[in-house]
């Protein structure tokens, strides 16, 4: 019995991008640039952009009373994407390499420097004020939110790490984790609302463009 000749592969073209990468590169930009835009218009008139009145108008239903419950759960994402918080990604980058996932490590660490950077760039360069009065300790410049952006690049981070199938049942919390975190920095009267949107999507963005740039992030532990 006479067996055909298997056919040749063709090869893909050298600079052919995988769907998912190209959708993680279309997405990151486009993420990106929506804050950059946000923060041309409040730049152009730092006092009352555009959308104040939206600004306002949320801020008056976060009013309060501040206690209970809601104090508690904001105040604990406040420690999450303070100072104290950083150390969640570095014990994650410690731990990676530890358990000899050098790349996955080096994912982490960059794209929690980049959304970092990302952050205080548009925080110098824009300036925004922050609402009066704000109930926790704050730095300089109310745009983009930093603890936003840190949700956001913590919950991708995480989603990149999960196997395909987990990742699709984590979305969802993922969305809810950074939408509680918006809501937070708001009933603290730390930020103004488009400022908590501008830093989730500064932190999506970059990090998606990070892991786009690192292509696959779970490649197995090499043998030894």
């Amino acid at each position: 019995m006479s067996l055909a000749p298997a056919r040749p592969r063709t090869p893909a073209p050298p600079d052919a991008v995988p769907p998912r990468r190209a959708g993680l590169l279309v997405s990151g930009v486009l993420f990106l640039v929506l804050p950059v835009l946000l923060g041309t218009l409040v730049r152009g008139s730092v006092r009352r952009p555009p959308f104040q009145g939206l600004d306002d108008t949320w801020l008056r239903w976060m009013g309060g009373p501040h206690d209970g419950v809601p104090h508690a759960l904001a105040s604990g994402l406040n420690w999450f994407g303070g100072p104290y918080g950083a150390l969640v990604p570095l014990a994650a980058t410690v731990a990676l390499f530890a358990l000899r996932r050098p790349r996955a490590a080096l994912f982490v660490l960059a794209s929690t420097l980049a959304t970092q950077l990302a952050v205080q760039g548009l925080k110098h360069l824009v300036d925004r004020p922050r609402p009066a009065h704000p109930l926790v300790t704050v730095d300089h410049g109310s745009f983009p939110s930093g603890h936003a952006a840190t949700m956001a690049t913590t919950v991708i981070l995480v989603a990149a790490l999960l196997p395909a199938v987990r990742r699709r049942r984590w979305w969802p919390g993922a969305v809810l984790l950074t939408v509680a975190m918006m809501w937070s920095r708001t009933w603290l009267h730390a930020h103004w609302l488009t400022d908590t949107a501008a830093g989730a999507l500064a932190g999506a963005g970059v990090t998606l463009l990070v892991w786009w740039a690192f292509g696959s992030v779970r490649r197995s532990r090499p043998q030894a």
